[in-house]
């Protein structure tokens, strides 16, 4: 007869037993390996700083954190997919960027998730500034010849990318609408494979990060004519911007951060977003990321949320005004 009262009465326990846990669950996390998963090929970018940002997790939580590449192409989709799909438990995370978040889900079709939905944003780690950079034996030296040298060469010249519907991509098709140039794009499942056919010279030009064409721009084996963003980067700081060069109010800005399945629980993303935005604070970081051509930024989960949908908006309209499709 008393059962009622007694249920009742251990309710505020139940929550308060409750509540304690929730610190305890992050205390003790993570208690076995850690996956990021990048879906690109090693070697750019979003690889290389996924690995970085692996290494300091590892180093603080005392336990793996290994990167998983699935380079499956589709613009990033098939490896960003199976993360939303994921378990919430703080054991998988996306080290995302513009291509899978903010371009893909504007192109395709059905890309397997939603990109605002189905994904809890953790951490920002950094924007890249992109790079119009061409083989040397081009006879170009800025974007106002590569325009006219295209237009001669009507469907000659061939630029790679990380794959169709990718930032990379998205770049070249903007480039293409706003100059009239005649390229054609020529996807890989990465862009690690598609700089190296381009210093090789089976394909004549590329939009890539800072971070992938600086060596081969020191090495003269590249030669860079333009940066995507509306202000020039210290990296190159003698590369004009696009705009300022020949097509003014050209820009593709590319972000890279970590999510995590939606529904992870709200105390593991703030401890990993504390771990990283500590990180990403240290002058050192901020001095190694520069030297490797990112600019690196953390902030609250909040407001990677708010740069996600923003950037996602942004390429929304420059999608639909460009009348950009797959091949």
């Amino acid at each position: 007869m008393n059962h009622p009262r007694c249920l009742a009465g251990l309710t505020p326990l139940l929550i308060i037993v409750a509540w304690l846990a929730v610190p305890a669950r992050a205390q003790n996390y993570p208690v076995k390996p850690v996956r990021i998963v990048v879906a690109f090929s090693p070697g750019a970018a979003t690889d290389l700083m996924a690995r970085a940002v692996a290494q300091r997790l590892s180093d603080v939580f005392g336990v793996a954190v290994f990167v998983e590449n699935r380079a499956a192409g589709g613009g990033g989709t098939v490896g960003s997919a199976s993360v939303a799909k994921a378990p919430a438990d703080g054991y998988t995370f996306l080290m995302a960027n513009n291509s899978t978040h903010a371009v893909a889900p504007h192109i395709y079709k059905n890309p397997g998730y939603d990109a605002l939905r189905d994904f809890a944003p953790v951490s920002l780690v950094g924007w890249t500034t992109l790079v119009l950079v061409v083989h040397p034996a081009l006879p170009v030296t800025d974007v106002k010849g590569l325009i006219a040298l295209a237009r001669q060469r009507p469907g000659q010249l061939f630029f790679s990318s990380s794959g169709t519907g990718t930032t990379l991509h998205l770049a070249g098709e903007l480039f293409k609408s706003m100059s009239g140039a005649d390229i054609v794009h020529i996807p890989y499942k990465g862009a690690g494979q598609g700089v190296i056919d381009l210093v090789g010279g089976q394909v004549q030009l590329a939009w890539v990060s800072t971070l992938t064409a600086l060596p081969f721009v020191k090495q003269k084996r590249l030669r860079a004519l333009g940066v995507a963003t509306l202000k020039r980067t210290p990296v190159f700081a003698d590369v004009p911007t696009i705009a300022e060069a020949a097509l003014p109010g050209y820009e593709m800005p590319n972000w890279v951060g970590l999510l995590a399945p939606a529904q992870t629980p709200p105390e593991i993303i703030a401890r990993v977003n504390g771990e990283i935005a500590r990180w990403l604070a240290a002058p050192e970081t901020q001095q190694k990321m520069l030297a490797l051509g990112v600019d690196a930024e953390g902030g609250t989960a909040a407001s990677f949320a708010a740069s996600l949908a923003r950037t996602h908006a942004l390429m929304g309209q420059i999608i639909k005004r460009s009348g950009i499709k797959l091949e």
